[in-house]
């Protein structure tokens, strides 16, 4: 039996029915005969195309307010009867049951109900019984029938048609299935969320996946699985890339920490700062944070937390770099860094970030919930007899707020509403110490009343050593070792402050 099927009859029943139109007209064009109910049946009637209303199969009627229609043995016939089958064709021919070649349905907008914060009552509504049940049959029998399950598809549909003149081969009609079922599970998927309290059970279902250049190195493929253009406007630039995103990601996540606060400039290296700093303009932000580590600021990512100005466009203008994004931009502003042809221009929208994250590990996946604890004076203890001075506390606060966003083990020096050096992703934290006196030395930085942040506690007194001889003067740290009262016998007898703040901010 041939592969190539000629399209003779069709059901079509749809929620929406934008675009359906020239699919109709060109289906009645070559002499297809249609099926339909409700909405869409009077949509054809009102084209003035003769349609065939389901009830004239089935003998029955639309009944429950429409939650039935479509759901009978005469349609589900005409739909999954296999006509290699001799068995099937008897019954066919039996029950008097009509071929059903095509079948173009929708299905309720499930998830822009629950999106728009609708009752109960009416997000139960539009599940969807009969639709699904035609998409699944259609796809399961797709050696003999076509199943269009997405306006997404209207398009492939009506070429196929005008190409082939009203005929599909299998290679067609599996391509539409697969489509199919990535609806009918998506939707499925969408349900359960709405429906699930079981946190041990995790589904998710993302369409539209956005192939990338490749992956962290260039053999290995990359794909993007998400609503970039929800969150972001690309005005300028090359494609982002595998790394990209993941730069764009934590810069997102550590500028989100100083919403609140005055103009802020973070730039960030493999997912870390390496010059953050807050002033009374943008500009002068961006100055500062960049002469953190001008040396590591090259090819970097770049993240404001207000909009960018003139003056400040024409100082990024100066460093290469792969992305700056910011909530706003003066026009001119976007025309100056447009001058670099692969720079990356994002304009950031308000969107609220998922309240899980998740990664693979081994073979299966890691899921958390986000860290949304920032740091702030209400979490702070202190629990040295040298209090730490009203400067010393803002820069506590600043410094913990880019702890929490760095490798660990990590250690943060701040002083001044300025990033002065890290140490991060080390294997211990005086390593991590260490390395970060180091960075501030080769910068030129005195740490002299500078303030740390440790990203967890201090099992040994060594850090507080450390850090008292390069000159800081206040800590903060989690606190919970058992040998806490080590490091603060240490900073009470040098005249250190250190604050507790009872949460940890470790990141892997």
């Amino acid at each position: 039996m041939s592969t190539t099927k000629k399209i003779q009859s069709a059901l079509i029943s749809v929620f929406s029915k934008d675009g359906l139109e020239p699919i109709v007209r060109k289906l009645h064009e070559q002499n297809v005969t249609l099926y339909s109910t409700g909405g869409t049946q009077d949509f054809i009637k009102n084209l003035g195309i003769p349609v065939v209303p389901v009830e004239d199969i089935t003998s029955f009627p639309e009944i429950l307010g429409g939650r039935v229609k479509t759901l009978h043995p005469k349609i589900f016939g005409g739909i999954l009867n296999r006509q290699d089958n001799e068995s099937d064709v008897q019954q066919m021919k039996e029950f008097d049951i009509p071929q059903i070649d095509l079948v173009i349905v929708d299905l309720y907008p499930f998830e822009k109900t629950v999106a728009s914060g609708a009752s109960e009552q009416d997000i139960i509504e539009k599940i969807d019984i009969g639709g699904i049940s035609l998409i699944r049959a259609g796809a399961k029998n797709f050696k003999d029938t076509v199943i269009v399950a997405s306006v997404n598809e209207y398009s492939l549909l009506l070429d196929i048609i005008t190409e082939q003149n009203g005929s599909t081969t299998l290679e067609n009609r599996r391509l539409f299935a697969s489509k199919a079922f990535h609806v009918s599970s998506h939707y499925d998927g969408a349900i359960f969320n709405y429906f699930n309290t079981d946190e041990t059970i995790y589904k998710e279902s993302i369409a539209d996946g956005q192939v990338l250049r490749y992956g962290e190195n260039p053999h290995q493929k990359g794909f993007f699985f998400g609503d970039f253009g929800a969150m972001f406007k690309k005005v300028h630039g090359k494609e982002l890339s595998y790394n990209n995103l993941l730069d764009v990601d934590a810069a997102v996540n550590l500028i989100a920490e100083f919403k609140t606060d005055g103009p802020t400039f973070a730039i960030l290296k493999h997912n870390n700062a390496c010059g953050l700093a807050s002033r009374k303009t943008i500009s002068e932000a961006y100055l500062a944070a960049l002469a953190c580590d001008p040396t590591s600021a090259f090819g970097g990512v770049l993240i404001a937390n207000t909009k960018i100005d003139v003056e400040t466009a024409q100082e990024i203008n100066k460093l290469f770099c792969e992305v700056v994004i910011a909530p706003a931009y003066d026009d001119e502003a976007i025309t100056i860094l447009q001058e670099k042809k692969n720079r990356i221009i994002l304009v950031q929208n308000e969107v609220e970030l998922p309240s899980r994250q998740v990664r693979t590990c081994l073979n299966g996946l890691l899921i958390q919930d986000r860290n949304n604890i920032t740091d702030n004076k209400e979490h702070l203890k202190t629990v040295t007899v040298t209090e730490p001075t009203a400067q010393e506390i803002e820069d506590l606060i600043f410094a913990s707020k880019i702890c929490k966003n760095t490798k660990s083990n990590t250690i943060v020096f701040a002083k001044n509403g300025t990033l002065i050096s890290s140490g991060t992703g080390q294997t211990s934290r005086v390593d991590a110490l260490i390395q970060a006196v180091d960075k501030a030395k080769a910068f030129g930085f005195d740490l002299n009343g500078a303030s740390m942040a440790s990203d967890a506690f201090f099992p040994f007194p060594d850090c507080v050593e450390l850090a008292k001889k390069a000159g800081i003067t206040a800590v903060i740290q989690p606190g919970g070792s058992i040998k806490d009262e080590l490091s603060i016998n240490y900073c009470n007898e040098n005249n250190l402050a250190m604050v507790f703040t009872g949460t940890r901010h470790f990141k892997h």
